[in-house]
């Protein structure tokens, strides 16, 4: 088993690498039909990442096949399923690092943003996810951020990193104890669509 520190090690390294051009996956993509994969899994860290198709997960941390357990969902939002998966990486993998990636200029933060500002019509499954980062949003709207649109923006990709990092901390029986006994780790980070760079800010 990694443990969350030795983990997250390699996850900075992986992401360095990414950022000054020295990736090694190219190498570790002739591994894929390793029986190795074939027979098991023992992905190093799980990451609850954004869907956007800016952020390849396994690209920005320069990982290979089976280093990963991978969630992508619009908004790295936390619903049940979501954290159904986590469980499954933490419980039945045996992974001790969770990461909840945000990145820059998130469209679905973006979206729920103009939800609240403008009353924007949304479908039924447009306004599940946008429910769930609404109230990371709704407070920044009271201050005086609700007139520099782009800081708004920056400051709500990370309140909804925060807030889903402390869904999956205390909304699972499962994870919390895994935490408190089995040294599991939660953590938030954002991607910088503008600069490559992973900046873990919300650690354990």
């Amino acid at each position: 088993m990694i443990s969350a520190t030795e983990a997250l090690v390699r996850l900075r390294d992986g992401n360095r690498r990414f950022v000054e051009g020295d990736r090694s996956i190219d190498k570790l993509m002739s591994q894929a039909r390793s029986t190795e994969f074939v027979a098991r899994q023992n992905p190093l860290a799980a990451i609850l990442g954004c869907s956007d198709s800016r952020v390849p997960v396994e690209v920005v941390f320069d990982q290979g096949f089976g280093d990963l357990f991978v969630i992508r969902v619009a908004g790295n939002i936390v619903a049940p399923s979501q954290i159904g998966s986590v469980e499954f990486a933490a419980e039945r993998l045996g992974t001790r690092l969770v990461v909840v990636l945000g990145h820059t200029r998130c469209g679905a933060v973006g979206a729920t943003i103009e939800d609240l500002q403008h009353a924007q019509s949304q479908s039924w499954n447009m306004n599940s996810i946008v429910s769930r980062i609404r109230p990371s949003v709704e407070g920044l709207l009271a201050t005086e951020l609700k007139h520099d649109h782009e800081a708004l923006v920056t400051q709500a990709v990370r309140a909804n990193v925060r807030a889903s990092v402390n869904q999956l901390r205390h909304g699972s029986d499962v994870l919390e104890r895994l935490s408190r006994i089995d040294g599991l780790q939660i953590v938030g980070a954002e991607y910088s669509l503008e600069t490559g760079i992973v900046d873990f800010f919300d650690g354990p």
